[in-house]
């Protein structure tokens, strides 16, 4: 068994600007997976930078409101929304709520710094 608490894990600004902790990766926990898994926030008034990665994406959002932009699709998300984002896709996150949006990130495969590239 391993177990984490988001306690157990540091919080870091991300290249896009969101505050991340990464919950699961192979690589840093000796997992036997084939994606990483990370917890976000975006605090009210923000917007994460564009970016993209070579993996695709599954966002699923604990708390907060705003716009998730894919390409030039936008849609709006709250708690219980589920976005996936296909590699190569075009991404960002504005928060236009009065609270943090809070979501958990679950990229396949496992996210590297190689693969991704913020736009600006």
């Amino acid at each position: 068994m391993f177990k984490v608490t988001l306690a157990d894990r540091p919080e870091f600004l991300a290249g896009d600007l969101t505050r991340l902790r990464e919950i699961f990766h192979p690589t840093t926990h000796q997992l036997k997976l084939g994606y990483s898994l990370a917890h976000g926030v975006l605090p009210p008034g923000q917007r994460s930078k564009r970016h993209i990665l070579t993996s695709s994406e599954v966002y699923y959002f604990i708390a907060g409101q705003g716009r998730f932009t894919i390409d030039d699709c936008v849609t709006a998300i709250e708690a219980g929304t589920t976005i996936y984002v296909p590699p190569g896709g075009q991404q960002s996150l504005e928060n236009s709520g009065a609270v943090d949006v809070e979501f958990l990130c679950l990229v396949d495969p496992a996210w590297r710094i190689e693969d991704e590239t913020v736009l600006e």
